[in-house]
C-alpha cells in the first residue's frame, strides 16, 4: 500500500487519501494486512497490503459482471488471494481470536501471502488461483520455512476441489480453508489439519 500512489490515482492529496482510507477501514470495506517483522528487518518489505472485505464489491469496481469474465480476468489471482484472506479474517473474528495476521516479503522477492498465528507458532499459507497443483509451489514454502523458524505448518490454498496432505505442506481448497484453520487452532488426533478424517 502506497498512500502517495493511491492519492495520485484518485487525483487527491496524500492526506486526503489517508482520510478516505480511514473511513473505508472504519466501515469494514477494506482492511490492511501488515508485514511480519523479524530480526531480518533490513531485508523485509515494511508497507502493508490493502484488501477488500467484500470480493464481490472489488470485482464489481473493476468491471467484472459474470463468472466468465472472472475466469479470464488479469486480476483473477489477486481477487482469489483477497477471497482467501477474507476467509482467514472471518475465521479469526468468528472464533474470538482476532489473530495478528500478516504477510512476509523480502527485498529479494521471497514472499508468503499469509502468516497465521497458531499454538505451535505460525502457519505459512500460499494462495494460488490455479486449480491444478504445481510442484514448484512447494519450493517457496520450503524457503519460507528455512527463513522463518517459527513456521510450524504450511499450506497452499488453491481453486481445486481436492484436499491433499503432502510432506512439504497441505493443499487446501478455498472452500475447506476455514476448516483447515479450525484444525490448526484446536488440533485433534482424529483430524488432519484439513479437517479430513485420518
Amino acid at each position: 500500500m502506497n498512500l502517495a500512489s493511491l492519492g495520485d490515482d484518485a487525483g487527491v492529496s496524500q492526506p486526503t487519501a489517508r482520510a478516505w482510507l480511514e473511513v473505508l477501514e472504519a466501515s469494514d470495506i477494506v482492511f490492511r494486512l501488515e508485514p511480519h517483522y523479524t530480526n531480518l528487518r533490513k531485508r523485509i518489505v515494511k508497507s502493508p497490503k490493502l484488501y477488500f472485505g467484500d470480493v464481490g464489491l472489488a470485482s464489481h469496481l473493476i468491471g467484472i459482471r459474470s463468472v466468465d469474465q472472472l475466469v479470464s480476468h488479469p486480476q483473477r489471482g489477486q481477487l482469489f488471494e483477497n477471497a482467501a484472506l477474507v476467509e482467514a479474517v472471518k475465521h479469526s473474528h468468528n472464533h474470538g481470536l482476532y489473530a495478528e495476521l500478516s504477510f512476509f516479503r523480502t527485498g529479494d522477492g521471497l514472499e508468503c501471502d499469509l502468516l497465521y498465528p497458531i499454538p505451535a507458532g505460525l502457519a505459512a499459507v500460499e494462495i494460488k488461483s490455479a486449480a491444478t497443483v504445481s510442484g514448484a509451489w512447494f519450493a517457496r514454502l520450503g524457503r519460507i520455512r528455512r527463513t522463518l523458524p517459527d513456521v510450524s505448518s504450511a499450506a497452499i490454498v488453491y481453486s481445486g476441489a481436492e484436499y491433499q496432505h503432502r510432506t512439504a505442506g497441505d493443499v487446501v481448497p478455498l472452500g475447506q480453508f476455514a476448516d483447515y484453520l479450525t484444525a490448526l487452532d484446536t488440533p485433534s488426533p482424529d483430524l488432519t489439519p484439513g479437517g479430513v478424517e485420518s
